[in-house]
């Protein structure tokens, strides 16, 4: 079981969307704030990237961001260009975006639609915008999808229709992965280090592979070789919620990806996460989400 993975795929409610922008300067392109995670990619040329709470920040070929909370924003050749306000998901004219007689950049810009109202604690403890910046000693897998998704925009050639969604879909636990290396402490809370430290990690992955199993802490602390309260405390600081806070919160994801992504029966969705009878998950979900499972699905059937 991956854990990061297994996040990044229960997160997900629908497929990302993304665009190739080419643009020469003067130019500046404003992103409204979006439902999901916004991201960019800086495939060839130079940009900034600029909104009313951060410093100006500069960003240079093959360099990474995700906006995870999708902050409105805007990138531009320079902090004084003017801006013009764009959607990567539409199919612009190409005379709509600026094509001035200044330098060429080529990004790649869009969204991943995510659960925001229930994100899980990988994403809400990130900061409004993520940097990944190009280094070619480190993260060779995501620079290296980052050059792949360059050299398919760029050529256009037989097969990227198939190709660049993938990679675009990869990128996502790319740059997560990227930055949680990038700033891990052992000293540190936070994601960073549950995802590095041996036995909070098996202990995630025991509840992510087995939601529906009956644990209790002692059982978990036993399974990773800790005493209840080392483990207790080592999970709880790492993670940011004690383990069955997290358990439970995992079952009600789980649940909710079950009702979106399937039709099984609410009694078999009751059953995979560890509940014994439909109606004490009805209630427990309802307590979480606000609303029956049962409607809970029918508000995700289109009209």
């Amino acid at each position: 079981m991956d854990v990061l993975a297994d996040v990044v795929t229960a997160m997900k409610t629908g497929p990302a969307s993304s665009g190739r922008t080419e643009v020469r300067g003067p130019w500046g392109l404003r992103f409204e704030g979006s439902v999901g995670a916004g991201f960019h990619l800086v495939l060839q040329g130079t940009a900034w990237l600029l909104s009313p709470d951060l410093d100006p920040i500069q960003l240079g070929p093959g360099d990474a961001v995700l906006l995870p909370r999708g902050l409105e924003h805007a990138l531009a050749d320079h902090p004084d260009s003017p801006i013009t306000d764009f959607d990567p998901a539409v199919d612009f004219d190409p005379e709509a975006v600026p094509q001035g007689p200044g330098a060429r950049a080529l990004l790649l810009c869009g969204t991943y639609r995510l659960d925001r109202e229930r994100p899980h604690p990988v994403l809400s403890k990130l900061p409004d915008v993520v940097v990944v910046p190009a280094d070619p000693g480190r993260h060779r897998s995501l620079h290296t999808a980052i050059s792949i998704l360059g050299e398919e925009l760029d050529a256009q050639r037989p097969g990227a229709a198939a190709v660049v969604p993938a990679l675009v879909d990869a990128l996502l636990v790319l740059i997560l992965r990227a930055w949680f290396e990038n700033n891990d402490c052992p000293t540190d809370r936070g994601w960073a280090r549950a995802l590095t430290d041996p036995a909070v990690v098996q202990s995630l992955e025991l509840i992510h592979e087995r939601p529906g199993a009956a644990w209790t802490v002692a059982d978990l602390a036993a399974d990773v070789g800790l005493s209840r309260a080392a483990f207790a405390r080592r999970f709880t600081e790492a993670v940011g919620e004690p383990p069955l806070t997290y358990l439970f919160r995992w079952r009600m994801t789980t649940a909710a990806r079950l009702l979106r992504d399937h039709d099984r029966p609410l009694a078999a969705v009751a059953k995979e996460i560890g509940y014994t009878s439909e109606f004490a998950f009805a209630k427990a979900f309802k307590r979480d989400f606000g609303v029956p499972p049962g409607t809970y699905r029918k508000q995700l059937i289109p009209v």
